[in-house]
């Protein structure tokens, strides 16, 4: 149960600390006076500054503030450079502290009897009074110090300010009129306290003739009859009460009530909530005594000596759920924090731990004599399991179980019914909960969206609701007061107890409370589908004895290690014990089905319910020595339990509720479920979880770990649907496809779908197909073999197109402890403050603010212009998350109180609403949501498998809109968002014959035309999906519009790729619109798309249009191609036309540059002349398909029939043996084992023509002089002329 969160080693001892409420910050002071504040979260220094002499840094820093302001000569002593002398108190100040110190004290007040109406844990946020800084106060003898630690700028107020008295403590107070906040109250040497305003640094109120010696502390509190009052502690042993409540304009107050609290002095005060009573004074003195007091009589209730000999230093209130009766947390000077157990009854003092053993062993080591002494010490104050200590090597924050949580259970509320019960323990008392909304015009129920007084929409208020709860006394006995744990069966007619320090359990039975089995366990989980759990039966293990005070004498050490030995044998009979499954029968009787369920032999360490039975298993593994010494302490500790319990609350043992393992640690496979029919394993071995939450209908399960939560769903299978970063959850409800988390310090709502996967649509087929042969297997059993009989008739088929939709998972912030982050002060406030008008001039400012979040819509319905609103206000302490009822989610905390957080903001309650399944009224609530936030909505709502309903909102953009149509298979509406957001509404049918001349000649209709062939192209990909989309639903005239836009952007050069040209023309053709593809494919060859012109005359299977789209486009090469495959009579001109270009590109290539040497070179490389004739020649170039005979005049040579084995010999050698004068061939034979070499940037109309049966693959194309393998250079071939002649061809026949 017990870790080390952290520690900061210091080289002074810690004698002054303080924990920020909100901010991961904490304050320490030494002995030294250096003040350092920290991060404890991530270990961090934030600031440090030497309070008690003159800080350099700061002085520097003053002085240049200064010059900047344009001060020249300092006039006098700066504050900066006096000394602050001993520090006597480091706190922190902002909206968050003011805000927890009102609900603390307002909170504590109303848990009386006797409080008045008015007096509730629920109130108005108060205005914030510091506008976003953080103050760090730091109380010295002679000044305090006030730093900001946003700005880092400070302000220093010396004692001569405060009637030249040393400073000795401090309280901030809380105003309710005036204009003087914040204020702060300082306890003098004199006995007077003083108190000045933050606003305008002056002193404005004194209190006087109480005290007679100097004051040690100040503390406010707030009766239970409202009124605010402020108590101070001196040196002269006196307790007097003040009214802190300054609503008159005295400049003197005098004292209360005036109480003789201790010999010697006042060391501390504090308040502590008592839960069904008024609060309690706890005072500590210099007596060594420990008071405790009643806030209405102002009584003496108890008074003890927590440690004798030894003087408390600290005290704080401390409300822990797995340490029930444990109020009080002191400390002396030693290495224990002490608890006392039932302070107003029998007042033991107990450690609750040696901080010894959470010191990292490498601190202690180099010096084995070092002992940890306590000189301060704080509870957090939302969080009761951290603490903080100061000692005298450093800063140990402890954290004490924060999984813990409050001993109550939520019963089912019945039907119609708005009063909701939950049933809790306190002591050995079972009591009743009744809770509902105050009122039923609340507008978290949906009633009403009507505009407040203010201008703000009531449901978007950062106020909490006001809940009406009653507390009933319940007859039932209990037997055990010690930690327990409550739960209740999925029907809710039964409650399940468990002690598990017990070990004990017992059953009863809701209607009547009677027990209907009891008996020895630890652990307990409950099916969610009917009424039978699994326990972990437990025998009695021997009683630990009590550790007397003085844990260093010899006793002590026996009882240590008798205490070692009774943890031992409570370990071995933990190991033997068995996991046995009851159940619940209608008469109220408990039944064993099930004496052991699964085969290992491990010990079972844990029991999760639900849908399937978890059962987490010890496993073997290595422990460091850090925690082997953390073990063996802790089990050494005098513990005895509570409630006569035999087994220690703070034992090590893993019985599923002790605290959770290092991040540091690997976490084990060793947790395996099971089912409740079968008791057999269901998959295989997982990480243990925290915590597990399974959905009522069995639809989706969540496995809590420490730094994530992993969701699952069930149905039709298991599934994994992703995890999402929520660290440290406590526990978490489902709410169908809501699932709502709390962590110690947020309220989380994480929305959940499992989309659509593949399984998914093969398991609804076969259930489709099951109950067609269900209903004909009933149809023959009716009326036999005539139901086989069938009638062929016309048969309309609908084509349904299922989309995959991957799984989503969105989280929303509901609460948290933060105050809502305001304005930095720099932006807003000037530099001199005015007293007098500032409170009207934050009352302005709020009301601007609340006006400018709403808008009013048609009819005087509030419209809430953020996404999502503001965080509200986390209850303190660990949660119950009862669930969502009426509206609102309902949480109770440690006080056993009911809270509700507000559902009403449209952002939330459209998405619950679509979440629960009622995506109608989501729609209808989205009214009242700002619509530039309607995108947002729409696409969780598609994500939640509503695309048709999220068509509906109003504000979605048109992008959007075909989306959903698209998913909703809308597709009439799909293509009119196409047709808006392409502006091609106005394009008609003979808009499709834009050829090249009409676009250069524009005129304003063609203009238009143009822009909206712009926005064709935009969408081009939209239009071909919704192309698709409509010919798989058989919606003709849907694509048909859609491909008469795409044929008129086909048209114009550059404006669609290729591969959109080339599926345009495939589906043009599978429409049968062979017009169109016609007009296109001369619409292509006009603008020079030759490619892709080809591809559609292919298509269009139009061999003519073809052969015209490669010719009239320039490309010769693929024409030659077409008409030799097949056999068009243009094949001569084609070729003739080819060598004419090919021999105009040789003609006109443009010469290179080289030097002498070069060309001396390349000159004994060429071929010898024999004649001087020859050198005046230059040979035309011709490139023939294979077989084709030469263009030239000159007769070529016949060749002998050669067998084809010698034809590559003999072609070489030929090629070698050229006579000259003979035109050059490059030619290849046409045999029958030749290889095709086809042009690359012609492969798709090659692939055309191979679909083409009228296509010849005998001669496939021109292959170059040289075997199949082997592509030869041109260049390289000897031609028989005086110079080189460089012969370029068309990379398209040469690839």
């Amino acid at each position: 149960m017990l870790r080390l969160r952290t520690f900061r080693p210091t080289n002074d001892k810690i004698v002054k600390i303080q924990l920020h409420p909100t901010h991961p910050w904490l304050v320490t002071a030494d002995a030294s006076d250096h003040v350092s504040v920290w991060n404890w979260e991530h270990r961090q220094v934030i600031y440090e500054l030497k309070a008690g002499g003159v800080d350099e840094r700061r002085l520097v820093g003053a002085k240049l503030e200064k010059l900047a302001e344009g001060e020249s000569e300092p006039k006098g002593k700066p504050t900066e450079a006096m000394r602050g002398g001993s520090v006597k108190q480091v706190d922190f100040y902002d909206d968050d502290v003011r805000f927890w110190q009102l609900w603390h004290n307002r909170s504590a007040a109303a848990e009386a009897p006797s409080a008045v109406n008015h007096v509730t844990s629920a109130f108005s946020s108060p205005a914030p009074a510091t506008k976003g800084r953080h103050f760090l106060v730091i109380c010295c003898e002679n000044k305090a110090i006030f730093l900001d630690l946003v700005t880092m700028r400070g302000r220093d107020v010396p004692k001569q300010e405060l009637d030249n008295k040393s400073l000795l403590c401090m309280e901030f107070l809380s105003r309710s009129a005036g204009g003087d906040a914040p204020l702060v109250a300082f306890g003098g040497s004199d006995g007077v306290i003083r108190v000045l305003s933050m606003i305008t640094w002056k002193l404005v109120r004194r209190y006087t003739g109480g005290h007679k010696g100097s004051i040690s502390c100040l503390m406010t509190f707030m009766a239970s009859s409202g009124e605010a009052l402020l108590i101070s502690g001196a040196s002269d042993g006196l307790l007097i009460l003040w009214s802190a409540d300054h609503g008159h304009d005295s400049r003197e107050l005098v004292p209360k009530l005036t109480i003789k609290a201790h010999d010697g002095g006042v060391v501390a005060v504090e308040l502590s909530r008592v839960i069904g009573g008024a609060p309690q004074l706890i005072t500590i003195g210099a007596d060594k005594t420990l008071a405790i007091w009643d806030t209405i009589s102002f009584k003496e209730l108890r008074r003890i000596k927590p440690v004798p000999k030894l003087a408390c230093h600290s005290v704080a209130s401390w409300c822990h759920p797995r340490a029930p009766n444990l109020d009080i947390l002191t400390c002396v000077k030693d290495s224990h924090i002490w608890a006392i157990e039932h302070p107003t009854y029998s007042a033991l003092t107990r450690p609750l731990c040696e901080l010894s053993s959470l010191v990292p062993p490498q601190v202690l080591a180099p010096n084995k004599k070092l002992r940890v002494w306590v000189y301060c010490m704080v509870a957090h104050p939302l969080q009761p399991h951290l603490v903080a200590t100061g000692t005298n090597i450093g800063v140990i924050v402890s954290e004490f179980d924060a999984r813990s949580l409050p001993a109550v259970a939520a019963l089912p509320t019945p039907v119609g019914s708005r009063e909701h019960s939950a049933v809790y323990v306190v002591e050995r008392e079972l009591k009743l909960l009744n809770f509902q909304l105050s009122s039923t015009a609340n507008p978290s129920l949906g009633s009403n969206g009507s505009l407040s007084e203010t201008g703000r929409f009531r449901g978007d208020s950062l106020e909490p609701l006001h809940v009406k709860q009653i507390k009933k006394h319940i007859s039932t006995p209990v037997p055990h007061d010690s930690y327990s744990v409550l739960s209740i069966s999925s029907s809710g007619k039964y409650l399940a107890i468990v002690w598990p320090d017990i070990p004990y359990f017992s059953i009863y039975k809701v209607s009547d409370w009677s027990i209907v089995d009891s008996g020895s366990a630890r652990l307990l989980a409950w099916d969610t589908c009917r009424d039978r759990f699994a326990l972990l039966e437990s025998s009695l293990p021997p009683r630990i004895p009590v550790i007397l005070k003085g844990g260093s004498s010899r006793k002590a050490k026996e009882a240590a290690a008798a205490a070692a030995q009774a943890a031992a044998a409570a370990a071995s009979a933990a190991s033997t014990a068995n996991v046995q499954l009851r159940i619940l029968l209608d008469d109220g009787t408990s039944n064993v089905y099930m004496r052991s369920i699964g085969g290992r032999s491990d010990p079972v360490i844990g029991l999760h319910g639900g849908a399937l039975l978890g059962v987490a298993y010890r496993t073997s593994r290595r422990i460091s020595p850090v925690a082997a010494t953390a073990i063996s302490t802790v089990q050494s500790m005098p513990l005895s339990g509570f409630g006569s319990s035999g087994l220690s609350s703070f034992t090590t043992i893993e019985d599923g509720f002790s605290s959770y393992r290092s991040p540091a640690e690997e976490t084990p496979q060793n947790f395996q479920l099971y089912s409740w029919e079968t008791f057999e394993p269901v998959g295989g071995l997982l990480p243990q979880p925290e915590w597990t939450a399974w959905d009522q209908t069995v639809e989706y399960c969540a496995f809590g770990y420490q730094q994530y939560i992993v969701i699952s769903s069930l149905r039709p299978q298991y599934r994994y649907l992703g995890d999402v970063a929520i660290p440290h959850a406590t526990g978490a409800v489902w709410h169908r496809r809501q699932l709502f988390v709390a962590t110690p310090t947020t309220i989380e709502c994480v929305f959940v779908d499992a989309g659509v996967a593949p399984i998914d649509i093969v398991t609804r087929k076969k259930k489709e197909e099951m109950k067609l042969k269900e209903a004909h297997a009933r149809a023959v059993a009716e009326h036999g073999e005539l139901a086989l009989i069938t009638v062929d008739g016309p048969h309309t088929v609908t084509t349904e197109r299922t989309a995959l939709r991957p799984p989503m998972l969105q989280v929303v912030r509901l609460a948290s402890f933060l105050h809502p982050p305001s304005v930095p002060p720099f932006l807003t406030l000037p530099k001199q403050y005015k007293g007098d008008g500032d409170d009207s001039a934050l009352q302005r400012e709020m009301e601007e603010r609340k006006t400018n979040e709403v808008a009013v819509g048609g009819g005087g319905v509030s419209v809430a212009m953020t996404r999502f609103p503001a965080e509200q206000r986390r209850p303190v302490g660990p949660l119950i998350v009862v669930g969502v009822r009426d509206g609102v989610l309902w949480l109770i905390d440690r006080y056993m109180c009911a809270h509700a957080l507000s559902l009403s903001h449209p952002g939330i309650r459209c998405r619950c609403l679509a979440a629960y399944g009622d995506a109608v009224s989501a729609v209808k609530w989205a009214s009242r949501l700002a619509r530039e936030h309607h995108d947002d909505l729409a696409q969780f709502m598609l994500g939640m498998g509503y695309a048709t309903e999220a068509l509906h909102l109003p504000g979605i953009s048109k992008r959007l809109e075909f989306d959903l149509a698209m998913q909703s298979n809308d597709l009439k509406r799909a293509l009119q968002c196409l047709l808006t957001m392409s502006n091609s509404r106005d394009i008609k049918q003979d808009t499709t014959g834009l050829n090249l001349n009409d676009i250069l000649s524009l005129t304003t209709k063609k203009e238009n035309i143009l822009d909206a062939v712009q926005g064709i192209v935009k969408f081009a990909k939209e239009f071909l999906d919704l192309v698709d989309a409509a010919d798989a639903t058989a919606q003709a005239d849907i694509a048909r519009e859609a491909l008469k836009r795409l044929a008129l952007a086909g048209s114009m050069k550059g404006a669609l790729q290729g591969h959109e040209l080339r599926g345009l023309a495939l589906r043009l053709a599978n429409h049968g619109e062979l017009t169109q593809l016609n007009v296109l494919v001369n619409n292509l060859i006009s603008v020079g798309l030759g490619r892709e012109a080809a591809f559609a005359a292919a298509v269009l299977g139009d061999n003519a249009l073809m052969e015209k789209a490669w010719q009239d486009t320039g490309m010769l090469a693929e024409a030659v191609l077409h008409a030799h495959a097949h056999g068009r009579p243009t094949l001569k001109t084609l070729v003739q036309a080819w060598n004419k270009m090919l021999q105009k590109e040789i003609e006109h290539a443009p010469s290179t540059k080289t030097d002498a040497a070069a060309a001396f070179l390349a000159s004994l490389e060429e071929p010898k002349l024999t004649s001087l004739a020859e050198a005046g020649k230059k040979l035309p170039i011709e490139i023939l398909p294979p077989g084709m005979a030469s263009l030239s005049a000159l007769v070529s040579v016949q060749k002998k029939p050669v067998p084809a084995i010698l034809q590559g010999s003999q072609q070489q050698q030929q090629q070698q043996q050229q006579q000259p004068g003979k035109p050059l061939l490059l030619e290849a034979p046409a045999t029958a084992t030749a290889t095709t070499t086809a042009p690359s940037d012609s492969s798709e109309a090659t692939a055309a023509e191979a679909n083409n049966p009228s296509s010849s693959t005998t001669n496939p194309g021109p292959i170059l002089q040289e075997d199949a393998t082997k592509e030869p250079d041109i260049q390289e071939i000897p031609v028989p002329v005086p110079v080189p002649v460089p012969v370029t061809t068309s990379p398209l026949t040469t690839d």
